[in-house]
């Protein structure tokens, strides 16, 4: 590949990953260590929790040839994920207005709060889709090539890679964050055995900003660009699969899945895009429900409508586990009106005998408030 070809072979990506649906593409070298110390210490501590395939994986995750044997440089891709609204307000519409509906939702303790990116279809499928017709696109211009593509589906440092090639900088709250499209974005990566010069990176610009750190309900950002995911709300409804811990439980909320706190509060949101693909438009479930309505669900009805979903991948154990602490954050706040109370009561009492240990124990919980 001639020196003359490289620029264009980058604007080609470009375009092809444009038509896509992709916001951004980069190129990232595979010399990640200098990221290797900050991995280890983090692992040391423990931050990783329950997930155990960290630690596995240890170093292989700063180390891209190891993954993939060959690999001379990454191409990362950056997919927006913010819903479109269902209907535009009289007058046009305010990209701000979906972060005031957001903390809206979250003020109201018989809601249910589903992370923003888990409200449409799951995205590992629609990134991994289009990261391979990109890779099909650019094996047609320069011919065969090894490749592999990523989208949070190994031990890939995806917001190392993804500063480094210009997609953004990672913020305090240790997510890739863009001046022009803010944090609401999935990051895919695909290495390649071709040798392309990396596209630079971007200037960080939290600066003394740490409304992240301060917003966060449970204290899961220990410092600036530090995540003890072990108190992190997304972590606790998601990956762990134990009894979430009792003096955390109230600071859930009404959030049965995920948890966007830390993106709502960051300036830089302001300037989020929203998605111009139909995938991530959210599903009538997730849109307004309520935690009563949600814990009626069967399992049958939980495997029906998040068919398709990330939501799927947890299970209706944990599913019910995380609506019983919300339920029971429900019970404890004042707003709640005595006929309301009484159904959830009721609602929650009528599972416990069929419940398991876990859940039951959470079930009791939810109760005694």
């Amino acid at each position: 590949m001639s020196l003359v070809e490289v620029p264009e072979l980058i604007e080609f990506l470009r375009r092809e990953a444009a038509a896509l649906g992709f916001s951004q593409i980069g190129v990232a070298d595979v010399d990640l260590s200098v990221a290797e110390e900050g991995l280890l210490a983090w692992l040391e501590a423990g931050f990783h929790g329950e997930m155990a395939y960290m630690e596995r994986h240890g170093l292989r995750r700063a180390r891209p040839a190891e993954l993939r044997p060959g690999t001379s440089s990454v191409i990362t891709a950056r997919l927006d994920y913010l819903p479109r609204p269902s209907s535009e307000p009289a007058g046009g519409s305010n990209n701000d207005d979906w972060r005031a509906i957001e903390w809206h939702r979250l003020e109201d303790p018989a809601q249910a709060t589903v992370s923003l990116y888990a409200r449409g279809r799951d995205y590992h499928k629609t990134m991994r889709q289009r990261l391979g017709k990109l890779a099909d696109a650019l094996q047609q211009r320069v011919g065969p090539f090894g490749h592999r593509v990523f989208t949070d589906s190994a031990p890939v440092l995806e917001v190392e890679l993804a500063s480094r090639s210009g997609i953004g900088w990672r913020g305090k709250h240790t997510l890739a964050l863009d001046r022009d499209g803010g944090s609401m974005f999935f990051l895919g990566e695909i290495y390649i055995d071709l040798a392309l010069p990396p596209t630079p990176p971007v200037d960080e610009h939290c600066g003394s900003c740490r409304a992240c750190i301060d917003v966060c309900p449970t204290g899961a950002i220990v410092a600036p660009y530090r995540l003890d995911a072990r108190r992190c709300i997304s972590y606790l409804t998601i990956e762990h699969a134990g009894p979430i811990p009792v003096e955390l439980r109230p600071a859930l909320g009404n959030r049965i899945y995920g948890c966007d706190d830390c993106q709502l509060v960051c300036p830089w949101n302001k300037f989020a895009r929203k998605s111009g693909l139909a995938e991530f438009d959210v599903r009538p479930p997730f849109g307004d429900a309520t935690l009563l309505a949600l814990w009626r669900w069967t399992e049958a009805d939980f495997l029906r409508l998040t068919e398709g979903s990330a939501i799927r991948r947890i299970g209706h154990a944990r599913w019910r586990r995380n609506l019983a602490v919300a339920l029971g954050n429900l019970l404890r706040d004042a707003r709640c009106e005595r006929q309301l109370a009484d159904e959830v009561r009721a609602a929650l009492a009528g599972q416990r005998d069929g419940a398991d240990d876990l859940l039951r124990e959470h079930i009791d919980w939810a109760l005694a408030g």
